[in-house]
């Protein structure tokens, strides 16, 4: 059982039902966290604007440097839901997630992004300095608030008990057999 209620369909008010509408592309169901998060549609919104942080720092950075710095995110955190999501995100764009070859810029951004999901207060000055020069200060804000998003997502899917996506099962790290 989760902590968090799952709403149904028929159990959304109509302004619930238009707002994943419009988050949704045309045939995709809302996750369960999705699900959770419509119950309360502020939440909903601050939670789904995630996506377009993300979209906004891809043609920047790529979708699998991205997707790789959201991974080591979510993989210190221990997070299930995150972890899966980015797994799906690199094995789709064909990759490996468990050895992936990287660029320089992949492996600081791997580099950071375990740090950030481990301990996020005890980032040492060279790393911070590193990511100082390696990004401008406007990638760096959306990259942080990116950080800050995603780990967001992970505690609110982690201290609401959410069942992952079933779509996402199989993406679980090696050994992970959780389910929410």
């Amino acid at each position: 059982m989760t902590f968090l209620p799952i709403p149904a369909d028929a159990e959304l008010t109509a302004a619930a039902r238009v707002a994943a509408l419009r988050r949704l592309p045309d045939g995709a169901t809302a996750t369960p966290s999705e699900r959770a998060l419509l119950g309360h549609l502020p939440s909903f919104d601050a939670y789904t604007q995630w996506y377009a942080l993300r979209d906004e720092l891809v043609p920047y950075i790529g979708e699998r440097a991205l997707a790789l710095f959201g991974y080591a995110i979510t993989d210190a955190l221990d997070s299930l839901h995150g972890t899966a999501w980015f797994r799906r995100q690199l094995v789709e764009g064909g990759g490996d997630p468990d050895s992936a070859e990287v660029t320089e810029t992949e492996r600081v951004l791997l580099d950071w992004g375990r740090r950030i999901g481990a301990d996020a207060n005890g980032i040492p000055d060279e790393v911070a300095d590193l990511i100082q020069a390696k990004f401008s200060p406007g990638l760096r804000l959306m990259l942080v608030a990116f950080a800050g998003q995603t780990v967001a997502a992970a505690v609110f899917a982690a201290v609401g008990r959410v069942p992952l996506a079933e779509p996402l099962l199989e993406f679980r790290r090696p050994g992970d057999l959780r389910t929410s």
